[in-house]
């Protein structure tokens, strides 16, 4: 077991190693040159101020040597300062990050609440109508994306019927609440219709299993059936994929955020990106791409817990 973490955990390290070069090379290649912004606009920007800016800011320097500062930096968590605010960039991640977490747990508890409990209804009524409206829903909900989502929703609850506010994120419990359901239900419905389907799916097949018709044959109660031996062993799949979901939920929140105005990480991703503002874009990415390999990580060391079953090869 001990073998295995520290596999895991050296694969993490070079995976986000692999991944912050990638971010810093995809953002000091993109289109715009940050020493102008800096410098204040092209409007009589002399040749020897636009050398001495890219000096102050070591935008003289090559890729490599770039890359090298700006993660040491990083290990030593200094994201650095942001071009457009002059602020420290943890200072102003660290503000945002809040709200995006809630957005994301609130998203998370709905889709697997919800979706877990379709797969579970429509795999208890499999080639019934209840199965075939939970598919045809999750399909439908599949299909749609969301800032679609996001605009329907506002448009019916929020400015047609006055149910939910559509700005802010609130104050409180309540609050918070109450103005983060709309932008987590729009940000949960496409991870619903997996759930649901990967729910189903898992049941489906463990119910097919050997011993549950020996349960069957043998009188046990078709509820403890269910609960005892067709959704236990159901849960490693169903574990798996909502933890790859709920990973993948924070690059979500770019869309659904500018929708509603939620003043979050992938809000600050827009505006950092608009306004040609590198040191805040790179933080941003990094931390999603962070989040999303400590979840998958944790969901792949986890899962042998849940399913004994699953052994892992070892090389010959």
């Amino acid at each position: 077991m001990l073998a295995r973490i520290s596999r895991r955990l050296a694969g993490l390290l070079a995976t986000l190693f692999a991944a912050s070069f990638v971010i810093f090379a995809a953002v000091y290649a993109a289109p715009g040159d940050p020493a102008v912004f800096l410098a204040g606009g092209r409007d009589k920007l002399t040749p020897e101020r636009l050398a001495s800016v890219r000096a102050q800011y070591h935008l003289d320097e090559p890729l490599v040597v770039q890359y090298g500062r700006w993660l040491w930096d990083c290990v030593h968590l200094d994201l650095g300062r942001s071009f457009q605010y002059s602020d420290q960039v943890g200072d102003l991640v660290s503000a945002r990050l809040p709200t995006t977490l809630q957005l994301v747990a609130y998203a998370t508890v709905l889709f697997v609440v919800l979706g877990v409990g379709a797969g579970i209804l429509a795999a208890v009524r499999r080639s019934t109508w209840v199965d075939s409206a939970v598919v045809g829903g999750t399909t439908l909900a599949a299909s749609v994306p969301s800032f679609v989502a996001a605009i329907a929703l506002v448009s019916l609850f929020g400015v047609q019927l006055g149910w939910f506010p559509v700005t802010g994120s609130g104050t409180g419990i309540a609050g918070t609440l109450h103005h983060l359901t709309l932008p987590a239900l729009s940000l949960a419905l496409g991870a619903l219709a997996i759930i649901s389907r990967v729910t189903r799916q898992a049941m489906a097949d463990a119910a097919a299993s050997d011993h549950v018709e020996a349960a069957r044959a043998s009188g046990v109660p078709e509820r403890d059936i269910i609960r005892r031996h067709v959704l236990r062993n159901a849960l490693g799949p169903i574990v798996t994929m909502c933890g790859l979901v709920m990973a993948g939920m924070l690059a979500g929140t770019v869309v659904v955020e500018t929708a509603f105005g939620l003043s979050g990480i992938g809000s600050l991703l827009v505006g950092s990106i608009n306004a040609h503002d590198f040191p805040v874009a790179q933080a941003v990415l990094l931390l999603m791409v962070t989040g999303y390999v400590v979840v998958t990580t944790a969901v792949d060391l986890v899962h042998p817990l849940l399913d004994p079953r699953v052994k892992e090869v070892r090389p010959a």
